[in-house]
């Protein structure tokens, strides 16, 4: 271990004429240039606490490792998101999550579009789509269930979403009188396996 005097004459002989070797590295291995003499500071800062306790053999390689390793952690700091912003961010939407009247009418509108567009569905369809995504047994249950293959219920709910998604985008492009709009993707998909 150094006394203040030995180690400010090591910095002076050792670290300071490494200074342009430092600058390069910093530059080469940097976006921002404007960091980097806070950069360049904050490494011999490092530089001088490191060397406070145990001396290194080779000053060169000392200021390039602390330089790496700074760089680093200025690299992981500027992914780490904040707590704090992320619960400022929260507090500028408090009224994303609020059940607004308008927001329940559109829900129930949605709702009875989507129960307009199931009651088009082929009736075998229908209970698939109904048993699978709105009582949620699985794929083997439903076959089992209505005496029918897996493929067969796997057909069914990709044929009956299908033809539920179709129905509820026609609606939502501007249809007023959304019953005409879902029935047309229906009908058009009806077919009998």
């Amino acid at each position: 271990m150094l006394n203040t005097d030995e180690l400010n004459a090591w910095f002076v002989d050792e670290v300071l004429p490494q200074e342009a070797m430092l600058e390069r590295f910093l530059r080469r291995n940097w976006r921002d240039m404007d960091e980097i003499p806070d950069l360049r500071q904050e490494v011999y800062a490092r530089v001088y606490d490191g060397c406070a306790r145990c001396k290194p053999e080779s000053a060169q390689a000392f200021v390039l490792t602390t330089a790496r390793n700074l760089l680093i952690d200025r690299a992981r700091h500027a992914q780490i998101v904040s707590i704090e912003t992320y619960a400022d961010i929260e507090a500028l939407v408090p009224t994303l999550d609020e059940l607004s009247p308008e927001r329940h009418l559109a829900a129930r509108s949605e709702l009875k579009l989507l129960q307009l567009a199931l009651n088009l569905l082929p009736a075998r369809c229908r209970e698939v789509v109904e048993l699978r995504k709105i009582e949620g047994l699985s794929q083997r249950e439903v076959a089992s269930r209505m005496g029918i293959t897996e493929d067969t219920v796997e057909r069914q709910v990709s044929k009956g979403v299908r033809a539920l998604a179709q129905a509820l985008q026609s609606a939502g492009q501007g249809s007023s009188n959304a019953a005409p709009g879902v029935a047309a993707p229906l009908r058009k998909g009806r077919k009998t396996q």
